[in-house]
């Protein structure tokens, strides 16, 4: 059975072939103008019709392979591409901790803008690579059949062409390297700076963020023009070699037909016709070299990016449980237990909530409280021990459907460029007791639109404590049997808090089962049961 992976490589491969068929047939071109001039030159009938229907026929043949090998290429080459994209967004969508390539930035632009990278190597580098062993050693045997003087040439020179090509690639590459590495840095940065730019503007590091992003900036540059210079350097060996290669065939020829020169020719005088088609031989024996040196830096990048993309396949992280799909929820939740889960060190208590129940997780900063809360809602595998829902070990099977049952307040505040009511329910009907409960409905009177009013990125337009009801209403808003909350009071002040809590508290006086991390002591003494997680230990209170 063919894979996906097995067509693509017989794409590239057939491409390869064709634009093989392709350059070859350039002989056959260059065979019959040397023998229509040669003919011309001796006084000979040459037969105008004929001789045009064969050009014809003959670069319409070379058009035609030249279009299927580059269609053949662009496929495999898209379906290659896409195929390291699918992968890059699975892994990461399942993915439990940060890349060690970087944030956000540098994902995005190894799946975005490096992978592009990938397009001229595969177009270029590997036809390129195949003409160069078929051409020049099929020209070389035509050149020796006719003349070894010319053969000769064209030996000496040929081979110092991918010497210096690979003197000038070991530099090629490593500059490449550090380009992409930077090209990921700089995205970061941005990303970074982005999303911080509502508070550098509050302390006026504005002008400081953005000297440092031109001098991020302006480094890359240097970069980019390093690997720029590297390819001139190597585009100008390269044309010094194939430009003293022509010439000297030039000069054998020419000399040859005006009879100055009488060596070299195997013993016999050399003719037009074999001398015009040393002549057209002679540029196509160094075209194919030409073409690898042009993609050579392409695959110095491709290269670079591979291995940036072996690295990110090296990265061993943590993976949520299930696939991460839209799934239908459990049955309503009668229970929830943890037994004996250790997780980084940490033994965490077990945990036994009820429809009703409340519980609050306590501890000191790095304790674990936020581990447990990701554990609980499947979004890390456990070391050891167990959960049960409804009685039932949380497995990979039902924990895209354990999630679909979870609302989930996440610690800091996120927000699309959108309106509230979008951010709330994603384009789904939001329902007016939903807002009631999460304490929004005086909020959206505020607003001068509504719950139509767009937020952006930075929840522009509610404070702290709003935006904290925002997530209260998102979390709110399918139901959940279980609403897990991540320092939902951090930070806000006293009466805000209070009003966070009165929602929460709701939720499970309506039967809701609550989790709450916090370090809001005024918060968890409400709460109906709590726990402490000290830290690599853990005990019930």
């Amino acid at each position: 059975m063919t894979t996906p992976k097995d067509d693509c490589a017989g794409q590239e491969r057939l491409g390869g072939l064709l634009s093989l068929g392709a350059s070859l047939v350039w002989l056959a071109v260059a065979a019959l103008i040397a023998v229509v001039f040669g003919r011309l030159l001796s006084g000979a009938v040459v037969p105008v019709a004929m001789t045009g229907a064969g050009l014809l026929l003959l670069w319409g043949l070379r058009a035609w392979l030249d279009t299927m090998a580059q269609a053949r290429l662009g496929r495999a080459a898209d379906a290659r591409i896409a195929a390291l994209r699918e992968e890059i967004l699975t892994v990461e969508a399942g993915a439990a901790a940060q890349s060690a390539l970087g944030g956000a930035g540098a994902l995005a632009a190894l799946s975005a803008e490096k992978l592009e990278a990938l397009r001229p190597a595969l177009l270029r580098y590997r036809p390129a690579r195949l003409r160069m062993m078929v051409v020049p050693p099929v020209i070389l045997l035509i050149a020796l059949w006719h003349s070894w003087a010319v053969a000769l040439v064209l030996l000496l020179a040929g081979p110092l062409i991918p010497v210096f090509m690979a003197l000038v690639g070991w530099a090629a590459k490593e500059a490449s390297a550090r380009q992409m590495q930077d090209v990921g840095q700089l995205s970061d940065l941005l990303v970074d700076r982005l999303a911080a730019l509502s508070d550098l503007r509050l302390i006026g590091a504005g002008p400081t963020t953005v000297a440092r992003f031109a001098e991020a900036s302006d480094d890359l540059r240097q970069r980019s023009m390093a690997v720029l210079r590297i390819a001139f350097l190597s585009s100008t060996v390269l044309e010094l070699f194939s430009a003293l290669g022509v010439a000297m065939v030039a000069i054998w020829v020419g000399f040859s037909l005006l009879g100055e020169l009488s060596w070299g020719g195997w013993g016999r005088a050399l003719t037009p016709t074999a001398g015009l088609y040393l002549l057209l031989l002679a540029p196509e024996f160094f075209q194919p070299l030409r073409d690898l040196a042009a993609a050579w830096h392409d695959r110095a990048a491709a290269d670079a990016v591979m291995e940036e993309v072996a690295l990110w396949r090296q990265d061993t992280r943590p993976q949520r449980m299930g696939q991460g799909e839209r799934a239908t929820p459990l049955a309503p939740i009668t229970g929830l237990e943890t037994r004996g889960l250790c997780h980084r060190g940490v033994a965490y208590p077990d945990v036994r909530l009820a429809p009703g129940d409340s519980l609050a997780i306590e501890g000191a900063s790095g304790a674990g409280k936020t581990t447990l809360l990701r554990l609980i809602a499947g979004l890390e595998r456990p070391e050891a021990g167990a959960i049960l829902i409804n009685g039932s070990p949380l497995t990979e099977q039902t924990a895209d459907a354990w999630r679909a049952l979870i609302g989930w307040m996440p610690q800091a505040p996120h927000f699309l460029n959108g309106s509230l009511r979008y951010n709330i329910g994603f384009g789904a009907e939001v329902r007016q007791d939903t807002l009631t409960a999460a304490g929004l409905a005086e909020v959206i009177a505020r607003l001068p639109r509504g719950d139509l009013t767009l937020l952006g990125e930075r929840g522009a337009g509610l404070s702290g404590g709003e935006g904290r009801r925002v997530t209260l209403a998102r979390a709110l808003h399918g139901g959940p049997g279980l609403l897990i909350a991540d320092e939902p009071t951090a930070d806000l002040d006293a009466e805000t808090a209070r009003r966070v809590g009165d929602s929460l508290l709701e939720f499970a006086d309506k039967g809701g089962m609550l989790l709450v991390a916090t370090h809001d002591r005024a918060l968890a003494a409400r709460l109906a049961r709590r726990i402490t997680i000290p830290a690599r230990k853990a005990v019930a209170s």
